[in-house]
């Protein structure tokens, strides 16, 4: 039974501990992957958000533009009044609070149409990406630039969305742009909750920067080519990964875009830290919790191991008081009924020699009577101390048999061995030299008769006892202090076989 092994508790109860360990550690980390989840999701509609809402935005913006081509088209919108000819062109978008000015400009790179001034302001954009590359290129469509600052007083950095102008003859007759300010993508992206290490960008897609979160001026119109998240934006129209940024160095989950019908990309990133913060927060106290039953479960089961091995000690020690003599320290009579039957049964099976020694004290009564009864226990104890000395091999059983009685069970010992052996243990209680008067030789002595399988056959244990007795009586009625053996004479033979049971 389990509750018979302490060593087997505690083994179960480690085992116990160890699944409920595996099971918080697949709690956590099915709750790492949720939280992980749960950022993705927030990212990927956070970056869908802002791309929809730039996306209308620009289209707006581009078709603002398309409007004033439109309306350059027309006959005779050239030669309206100023103000009409800026109602015609230009709609109510253009005043718009994060949008600029639309400009209308000629192949020289002068403003000729301003839609906040009347007259135009004195510009020349020549030198403007947005201007050469409409100039060089007749299919770029629509353009947006790197970003500048206008020289316009009061103006922030901003970005020209630009489409050309081209004559009947498809040769280069000009620009329409307009301006849109930075500010715009930064109220835009400042509302957007993203934890305190989260990031958002906007850049153009050939790397250069256009809004980024947190924000740093120094950081607009920085180019990202060749950093490691980069490449990975040019790799696919949208996707996610974890990565470093290259401008702070701050391990982040990125989810990125292309806007649809835009040369930009957008990436909207979550730090590490921030998505499993609340985890990890959750992670200690299970942790905790589950380290903590884990450690109450085993040590519970160490001291109920502990208090069951002392209650198993306990029960042994009483086994072993019951199955011991109290005052020589041998097995007493019930532990040799128990113990003959099982090496006698052995003996049986396996055909080895058994082999049984029985001793009496000679004239105890009279060593009783002159010296007391005290004596009597202590020279009792000697007898003993003088057979448990000799009779020592593994299996050899000492034992009280009654009174001044005693037998020694020899298994796998022949008939000459026993005889040595009873030599011995005779020969080493003469010489304790207990004094006693009334003995034949003065001095204490016992008697022993030897019985063996090895050369007699016994129906029963009990006539192998008994045999060992008549051997004894033989050892007495010879003169004591001596060893006798059965089978022996005729008259004591007799008497043994009387003893013996039928079959």
């Amino acid at each position: 039974m389990v509750t018979r092994r302490p060593n087997t508790v505690i083994a179960i109860s480690l085992a116990l501990a160890g699944v409920i360990f595996a099971i918080s550690l697949w709690v956590l980390l099915e709750m790492r992957k949720d939280a992980l989840r749960r950022a993705q999701e927030s990212a990927f509609n956070v970056s869908l958000l802002v791309e929809r809402d730039t996306a209308r935005n620009l289209e707006v913006y581009d078709l603002s533009l398309q409007a004033v081509i439109e309306g350059l088209q027309q006959p005779g919108v050239m030669e309206l009044p100023p103000a009409i000819r800026q109602m015609v062109l230009f709609d109510r978008s253009a005043t718009a609070k994060d949008l600029g000015s639309l400009l209308v400009i000629n192949a020289a790179g002068n403003v000729i149409i301003d839609s906040q001034a009347v007259p135009p302001r004195g510009l020349n954009i020549s030198g403007r990406d947005y201007f050469r590359v409409h100039r060089d290129s007749a299919n770029v469509g629509l353009y947006i630039s790197k970003p500048f600052v206008p020289p316009f007083s009061g103006e922030s950095a901003s970005i020209a969305l630009s489409r050309r102008l081209s004559n009947p003859d498809g040769s280069f007759a000009g620009v329409v742009a307009g301006t849109m300010r930075l500010s715009y993508f930064r109220r835009l992206f400042e509302g957007m909750n993203l934890g305190e290490g989260g990031s958002m960008a906007l850049m153009l897609a050939d790397g250069t920067m256009l809004m980024r979160r947190p924000f740093d001026e120094k950081i607009i119109g920085r180019n990202l080519q060749g950093t490691a998240n980069y490449t990975r934006f040019t790799q696919s129209p949208s996707g996610d990964f974890f990565g470093t940024a290259a401008i702070d160095g701050v391990p982040r989950w990125y989810a990125f875009r292309h806007i649809a019908g835009f040369p930009m990309i957008l990436d909207v990133a979550i730090a590490t830290r921030d998505i499993y913060a609340e985890w990890r927060h959750r992670a200690w106290i299970l942790g905790s919790l589950m380290a903590a039953v884990d450690v109450a479960l085993v040590t519970l089961a160490v001291l109920f191991s502990q208090q069951l091995r002392r209650r198993m000690e306990a029960e042994e020690e009483l086994r072993m008081l019951a199955r011991t003599d109290g005052l020589t320290g041998l097995h007493n009579r019930r532990a040799f009924e128990e113990i003959v039957e099982t090496e006698w049964r052995r003996a049986q099976r396996t055909g080895r020699p058994l082999s049984m020694l029985m001793l009496d004290v000679d004239n105890f009564k009279g060593f009783n009577d002159l010296y007391g009864h005290s004596a009597g226990d202590d020279a009792l104890v000697a007898v003993a101390r003088c057979i448990a000395g000799k009779a020592r091999r593994p299996g050899d059983s000492a034992v009280r048999y009654g009174g001044e009685e005693f037998i020694v069970l020899l298994p796998n010992t022949g008939e000459a061995g026993a005889a040595r052996i009873a030599e011995s243990i005779r020969a080493a209680v003469q010489a304790l030299q207990m004094r006693h008067v009334a003995g034949a030789h003065h001095v204490l002595t016992i008697s022993i008769g030897i019985a063996s399988t090895e050369k007699q056959r016994f129906g029963t244990c009990r006539a192998m006892i008994n045999a060992a007795d008549t051997a004894l009586y033989e050892a007495k009625d010879t003169g004591r202090n001596r060893v006798s053996a059965w089978p022996v004479g005729a008259r004591v033979e007799e008497r043994a076989v009387a003893e013996q049971p039928d079959g």
